[in-house]
């Protein structure tokens, strides 16, 4: 094998091996846009528990008797929602423009393709 042959594959090889660390990298920013919907998902969870237990408790206690109390931890609950609706929106958009560029990358390179398969 000449010199010219062998630089050749040198380059092959490290092209290939840049497009794979390319995907890993995507993968692992998809893997903190999934956490992230995980973190969402719990924001909005939070108020929905909150809310029920104020329901399930109410035979307990009259409304405008705790207003004071009631009206801040429900509006605390709003901010909730609205930024778990944020986070949610967020991750959601990030994953599928992680999944975007990936079929791209796997499109343009074989190798890539017969590693991911038919996704």
């Amino acid at each position: 094998m000449d010199s010219l042959a062998l630089d050749q594959v040198v380059i092959r090889n490290s092209q290939e091996g840049l497009r794979l660390n390319e995907i890993q990298l995507l993968l692992s920013e998809k893997r903190t846009s999934l956490s992230a919907l995980r973190t969402g998902i719990a924001l909005l969870a939070l108020p929905l528990s909150v809310v029920s237990f104020l329901v399930a408790t109410s035979a307990l206690y009259e409304l405008f008797e705790v207003l004071y109390l009631i009206a801040p931890l429900l509006a605390v609950c709003v901010v909730l929602v609205i930024l778990g609706s944020y986070v949610v929106m967020r991750a959601i958009v990030r994953i599928h423009m992680f999944d975007r560029k990936i079929k791209v990358i796997e499109e343009s390179d074989p190798v890539v393709r017969d590693l991911l398969g038919d996704s």
